[in-house]
């Protein structure tokens, strides 16, 4: 017995021994794998200048991209493994106004990076073709994702060479052309997203050998032939989007042997012919809505789906009980509403050479009318002329009521411009006094909750903060979808309740192409409320003048004469509006290179809009002439800047400002505008260092005055 012990316990120890061996392996491989997954410097020259020269030709911000640091420790987006180079992510990372202004597909530097197997460029524009080389010099590339980035022209052919690519996204973008079949050679791909182009042509045959593919998005193109066969031999395929194209004859059959399949959208083409056996396939979201399907439909299969949408084609057949995983609307089915009706499945059964078995018909969408009877012609002309006679009488009706709405509006509009109630000066030494109307949330774009705009802003950090404004601190924010914003956020301790009403309420009350538009609001807190603006890319006029650009070794650079006019007519034409289109005229009171915003093709947002107050003792045909008598004298700066210079002293001869609730929007005012926000900057000049006018205008002036 002891020696049977002992034998065991000698077992025991062995196997404790061999068990710490595994141990101590795992750990040093552990250890082995912990020091290659760690950073070391980037170990190659030319890898370095290819990244710099990548760096230059997108204008990305030295903020980023630090040309003093090392590329593999300190570059955003930059990924090494053993000192080279293996990802480039630009998406996110901003340019600088230089490189926005001249953004191309410049990105010949990637092909120096021979190990790069991502890049990942989505959201990040690339306006031009994607270059041959992609597939010539990136042979080691796996991930290629250039969604959103307006790439333009025909898919190279030379992808097709990219042997071990396993993702290829160029969805949303501008790519024209047929796709090309060469894409059927990347036999390790698993997504292919063409989505939301210009693609024409027919899916390419070759794609039957793209065995590991899971995705297949070719959503939204111009696709045109029948849907392939062969891909029903994608094994693998869980989700298959060929919706919105131009699809046509039947759906193959052998897509129904496709049992990893989740998704399939085949909706919104013209494809015909009945369902075909075994597409129905367990589990799947299934839409084949907006086609011409046919036939009878087996709703016993339907349960097999997790949802499914057959609306919009015109299959037929008795259903007891309406499925609640399936839409079934718009088709020739019976016992359920929103059905076409029998004289429209009777007229497409008879084009496709079938007789349309209705079951004892169809329930009709619309009452059946009466059975003729010999007087029928006798009661139609009594019919139409009643119809005509009430319709006549309703008519009148309704044009009294109009004409005296209109009048009525109109008297309320005189009394208004009359200056009895809402539209008065202040008093010198008092406060301009808060409206006491409600505020119309109509133009205040929508309504966000607290919790909503932390998550915009990130709790409002100090990295997200753009300026200390007059009128509040500014925020940079993303919406919900990627859409760049900047908040505007007012502790009504700190800056003037006053202030916050008038912009509240001009915002409400005022729309237009050439003022800075207002995309939501958040008014939950009382002493702290928040304004949603939409971000312009350019910031403000001073900035895009003065603004040194992020490379420490580019040159500056000042606009053209030809966008310093157009900035200038655009400034004009938002102060006109304010002087000579609103009711009653408005002066903005700040007018100044910062508070003139610029969007992406340099059109100007005027903003800065808190100070805006009414105009006093000068009324709209004298302000009208002058500007007009300016212009007369050739000098379209000194028109546009003697409204901006006499609007800003009025406001700093008027003590106090006044409510704007008699404020009425002109027939030219639209909601469509693109706004902006207010960009600081500390190289504030004058308006005629911005825009110098000729010496002989100058001299011109200089004599009319005398």
């Amino acid at each position: 017995m002891s020696n049977i012990n002992l034998t065991l316990s000698q077992t025991a120890m062995e196997e404790a021994q061999r068990r710490l061996v595994k141990v101590a392996i795992l750990m040093v491989v552990l250890i082995q794998y912990g020091v290659a997954q760690q950073q070391v410097p980037l170990n190659s020259s030319i890898e370095r200048s290819a990244l710099i020269g990548l760096r230059s030709s997108l204008g990305l911000r030295g903020k980023d991209w630090p040309i003093k640091a090392d590329p593999c420790l300190k570059w955003k987006g930059v990924r090494c493994q053993n000192g080279s180079v293996v990802e480039v992510n630009v998406s996110g990372l901003r340019r600088t106004r230089l490189g926005r202004a001249n953004a191309s597909f410049a990105v010949d530097s990637l092909a120096d990076l021979p190990l790069l197997q991502s890049f990942n460029a989505s959201g990040f524009s690339l306006p031009g073709p994607i270059p041959d080389w992609f597939g010539l010099r990136l042979d080691a590339l796996r991930v290629l994702d250039l969604r959103f980035c307006s790439v333009l022209g025909p898919i190279p052919s030379s992808l097709g060479n990219l042997s071990r690519l396993n993702y290829l996204y160029l969805s949303d973008n501008s790519l024209t052309g047929v796709v090309s079949p060469a894409l059927g050679q990347l036999s390790e791909l698993l997504v292919l997203d063409l989505s939301q182009n210009t693609l024409t042509g027919a899916i390419p045959s070759r794609f039957e050998s793209l065995g590991k593919l899971t995705r297949l998005n070719l959503y939204s193109n111009f696709l045109s032939g029948s849907i392939p066969a062969g891909l029903g031999n994608l094994s693998s395929l869980q989700y298959l989007n060929l919706a919105n194209n131009s699809f046509s004859s039947s759906i193959p059959g052998p897509l129904g042997g496709l049992s990893q399949l989740e998704d399939l959208d085949l909706s919104m083409n013209s494809l015909s012919g009945s369902l075909p056996d075994g597409l129905l396939m367990y589990g799947a979201v299934f839409n084949l809505s907006n086609n011409q399907l046919y036939g009878a439909l087996n709703l016993s299969s339907l349960r097999k789906f997790r949802a499914a949408d057959l609306s919009g084609n015109y299959f037929q057949g008795k259903v007891l009980d309406a499925e609640a995983n399936a839409t079934l609307d718009r088709n020739c089915l019976q016992m359920i509403p929103g059905q076409r009706s029998s004289e429209d499945c009777r007229r497409f059964y008879a084009e496709q050479g079938l007789n349309f078995d209705n079951f004892g018909a169809p329930e009709p969408t619309q009452p059946p009318l009466p059975d003729p009877e010999p007087d029928s012609k006798t009661n139609k002309k009594l019919i139409y002329i009643m119809g005509g006679l009430f319709g006549g009488i309703g008519f009148v009706v309704l044009l009294v009521f109009v004409m005296v709405l209109i009048i009525r509006t109109c008297d309320n509009a005189t009394a208004n411009q009359g200056g009895t109630a809402d539209v008065r000066p202040v008093p010198e030494g008092d406060s301009p006094s808060v409206p006491t109307d409600p505020v119309s949330m109509i133009g205040l774009g929508e309504s966000f909750t607290y919790e909503q705009m932390l998550h915009f802003t990130g709790d409002f950090s100090e990295a997200n903060l753009i300026k200390h404004g007059h009128s509040g601190d500014l925020f940079r924010g993303v919406l919900v979808g990627g859409i760049p914003v900047v908040v505007k956020r007012v502790d009504l301790r700190s800056f003037k309740k006053e202030s916050f009403m008038i912009e509240l309420e001009f915002f409400s009350k005022v729309s237009h192409t050439r003022l800075v538009p207002v995309l939501g609001h958040c008014l939950e807190h009382e002493n702290e409320k928040l304004l949603v603006y939409k971000d312009m890319p350019y910031g403000d006029l001073a900035n895009s003048l003065h603004r040194i650009t992020g490379f420490e070794d580019d040159n500056f650079r000042s606009l053209d004469w030809i966008t310093r006019l157009k900035i200038a007519t655009g400034a004009a034409e938002a102060l006109a509006y304010l002087h000579h289109e609103c009711n009653p005229p408005l002066i903005h009171r700040d007018v100044q290179a910062s508070s003139i915003l610029l969007d992406d093709k340099f059109e100007v947002r005027l903003g800065s809009l808190s100070e805006v107050h009414t105009q006093d003792g000068d009324s709209h045909q004298n302000a009208l002439t002058r500007l007009r008598t300016m212009s007369s004298r050739r000098s379209w700066s000194s028109a546009f800047f003697g409204s901006w210079r006499q609007s800003s002293s009025e406001g700093a001869a008027i003590p106090g400002h006044t409510s704007i609730n008699g404020l009425r929007q002109s027939g030219r005012v639209n909601s469509h505008g693109s706004g902006g926000h207010e960009f600081s900057t500390s190289h504030k000049r004058l308006s005629n260092e911005i825009f110098p006018e000729p010496v002989e205008i100058q001299d011109l002036e200089s004599q009319d005055e005398h």
